[in-house]
């Protein structure tokens, strides 16, 4: 078989990609913000979304797929993969839970992204879908080593959302269904939470039991997701 193994990874960014930007989570239906991958099963690599282009402009043959080393593997003549695949391959690296990433600029979560604001354990809900807190990763430039370094730096938390200081929202999931739930997850708790906020009221967290039984069930879903990955390699 052929490159024609990729197509269903390639669709399925295509339609996550296409279902972010319709719903605004890329920031404007116009741009071209924003970046959707997923592992590619039973390989080091990954299809993600080309850099610099209208989502509403692609087709399925436009998704790149690259080797979680970033070396090109398939990608047409008119699209390089997006310049922020190094922040996905090194996601892909290092959580063996992890199978798809999107980074939006939703708005909600990008108001607390400026701020500099984590979220922290709010709803049952949220917390053992998105992890004890919502960190902020440090501020470095779209594309760049240092950004790639600063998530790396974030991940041995086993979160599955962060916000990136004056940047967005990073979210990851099992899948790319999931990982838009994530996505929508996060967007109503940060709306909240800047609602809340904005009373200047005291905002109440979960109390710190289930706080540390978050951490211990995301925890334990990372290193079982580990063992499996080590199983069928």
């Amino acid at each position: 078989m052929g490159m024609e193994r990729y197509d269903g990874c390639k669709q399925g960014v295509l339609s996550a990609s296409l279902w972010l930007s319709g719903h605004g989570y890329f920031g404007s239906p116009r741009g071209t913000g924003g970046n959707v991958s997923v592992r590619v099963g039973g390989e080091d690599a990954m299809a993600i979304t080309p850099s610099g282009a209208r989502y509403q402009d692609l087709t399925a043959s436009d998704i790149c797929i690259v080797g979680l080393d970033l070396g090109l593997i398939e990608a047409t003549g008119a699209h390089k993969p997006s310049v922020e695949s190094g922040m996905h391959g090194i996601i892909y690296r290092n959580r063996p839970d992890v199978n798809a990433v999107v980074h939006t600029h939703q708005p909600y979560g990008s108001v607390l992204a400026v701020l500099g604001m984590p979220i922290p354990a709010l709803f049952d809900e949220a917390a053992f879908s998105l992890g004890r807190s919502v960190e902020v990763v440090h501020y470095a430039p779209p594309g760049s080593l240092e950004l790639v370094e600063n998530v790396g730096r974030k991940l041995q938390n086993n979160a599955n959302a962060y916000l990136m200081e004056n940047h967005g929202v990073l979210v990851l999931g099992e899948d790319l269904e999931q990982t838009l739930f994530h996505a929508e997850l996060l967007e109503k708790t940060a709306r909240i939470y800047c609602l809340a906020l904005s009373t200047g009221r005291e905002v109440r967290t979960l109390p710190g039991p289930v706080a540390e039984m978050v951490q211990a069930h995301r925890d334990r879903e990372v290193r079982e997701a580990g063992n499996r990955r080590k199983e069928k390699a």
